[in-house]
């Protein structure tokens, strides 16, 4: 028999080996055991969660022979041909493939017979979104009122395209990504079985790259066990996949931030002197990027970021003092950096580019601190009809600003003297009416852009 990658190997065969979906599971498992299991199911996803690979195990258990508590057991007869893909009760349909009206009028002809073997005849659509219009239309009424002997068992990665219409006759399950340690679990027992020995780092380095997706990490695993020896380290995962070591990421993001663009180009020169891939390290970035917005903004950032223990330490220690408005600006500045290095022919200028607007940006302050010194800063003026303020007794107060209460009030002095004086001569010409005005210590504030 030729090799069988893992993603085939260790695909659960019982509910007990899904990984990281356990409260899908616990609904489906009081379904079977109560007899409330709807007779058509809905599981979207991303790609790589176990769609359909519950749907399989909901049909092996719909039609074991053992007790319910056992179901499925994965030893009777009809377990085994589900198990081998040789069940003739089983339907599965590939929905990119079969996606016709014809195709769905077959399917309806057929599951009018009652199963040849088993308890139930099962009828698994995979990417059921593929389906036409025209094909959903005519599964309306069959889903709505199917046959005792028929249950319907959809996967879908966009359940967006699939029509209402559909979605109200289904019950639906949202499978979630799996949790960046539920997966560095479960691959480490899988290495271990495989009888390799690989480091935690380039465990978590796999994990990370697999974005919550069992299957992808499984590929991955794959891979570097055919490319490593019985002991992997990170590496050989750097090599593998072309990957930036996270430290090198976190220190280019530490000279940015600090305003040091002489070291962040020549960090990032060596970087692309190696010969990795721009478009992956700039979404690496871009993710460090979004780890220090999360962590300045998150009293419990551990819970929305699936990083290793010292990925999140190292992110909360380049945190510190930096204002969010600061981290938010930077990370804006590099996510469109990003959205167009994908179609520029030049993706090493793009990328200076970007480094040079993050270092020129500076350090953010908030709206509110700048209000908040302005409203300080108005409070000093002199109200209509009080006195000036006695500056003597400001001394902590800036001298620019105490050099503008000296002029005010000089200013406002003279204008009352030259006042006085025209007013004694008569002289209250059409063309001085801005001199006619009464200056006084009271308006002051009125007239300072006059001033100015």
């Amino acid at each position: 028999m030729s090799y069988l990658v893992l993603a085939r190997k260790w695909r659960p065969q019982t509910f007990s080996d899904v990984v990281g979906q356990q409260a899908i599971v616990k609904t489906l498992r009081n379904g079977l055991l109560r007899g409330r299991v709807a007779h058509a199911l809905l599981f979207s996803g991303v790609r790589g969660v176990g769609k359909t690979t519950l749907a399989r195990i909901m049909a092996k258990a719909l039609n074991c022979q053992e007790e319910k508590e056992k179901r499925p057991c994965n030893s009777c007869e009809s377990c085994r041909e589900i198990s081998e893909g040789a069940a003739v009760d089983l339907n599965e349909i590939d929905g990119a493939s079969n996606r016709g009206i014809n195709e769905i009028r077959e399917l309806k002809e057929n599951i009018r017979f009652y199963p040849v073997k088993n308890r139930y005849k099962i009828i698994i659509i995979d990417e059921v979104h593929m389906l036409t219009g025209e094909a959903f239309n005519a599964l309306l009424k069959t889903l709505e009122e199917p046959p005792g002997h028929v249950y319907f068992m959809f996967a879908t990665t966009e359940i967006h395209k699939v029509p209402i219409t559909i979605l109200s006759r289904c019950q639906r399950y949202e499978l979630k990504r799996v949790d960046f340690r539920e997966l560095e679990d479960f691959f480490t027992g899988i290495a271990r079985q495989e009888g390799v020995s690989i480091s935690r780092e380039a465990l978590q380095m796999v994990v990370r790259e697999a974005d919550g997706s069992v299957r992808d990490g499984l590929s991955l695993l794959d891979q570097l066990f055919s490319f490593g020896d019985t002991e992997i380290g990170s590496e050989e995962v750097f090599q593998m996949l072309g990957l930036v070591d996270r430290g090198v990421v976190f220190k280019l993001a530490e000279h940015l931030l600090a305003g040091d663009l002489s070291r962040a180009l020549s960090l990032f020169d060596s970087i692309y002197s190696s010969g990795l891939d721009l478009r992956h390290f700039a979404s690496d970035l871009l993710e460090c990027f979004r780890g220090l917005m999360v962590c300045s903004s998150s009293s419990d950032p551990e819970k929305i970021l699936n990083l290793s223990d010292q990925d999140l330490a190292e992110l909360k220690r380049l945190v510190r003092g930096r204002q969010p408005q600061t981290l938010y600006n930077c990370f804006q500045i590099l996510m469109n950096g990003v959205e167009t290095l994908r179609y520029s022919s030049q993706p090493r200028m793009e990328m200076e580019i970007v480094f040079v607007r993050i270092t020129q940006s500076g350090q953010v302050v908030p709206a509110s601190t700048l209000l908040a010194r302005l409203n300080e800063l108005a409070e000093n003026f002199p109200q209509p009809g009080q006195d000036p303020v006695d500056l003597t007794e400001q001394a902590e107060k800036p001298a620019a600003v105490q050099n503008s209460f000296d002029a005010v009030s000089e200013v406002t002095q003279k204008k009352k003297v030259n006042e006085d004086e025209e007013r004694k001569a008569g002289v209250y010409a059409g063309e001085s009416q801005e001199q006619e005005r009464q200056v006084t210590r009271g308006n002051v504030r009125k007239n300072w852009q006059e001033f100015i």
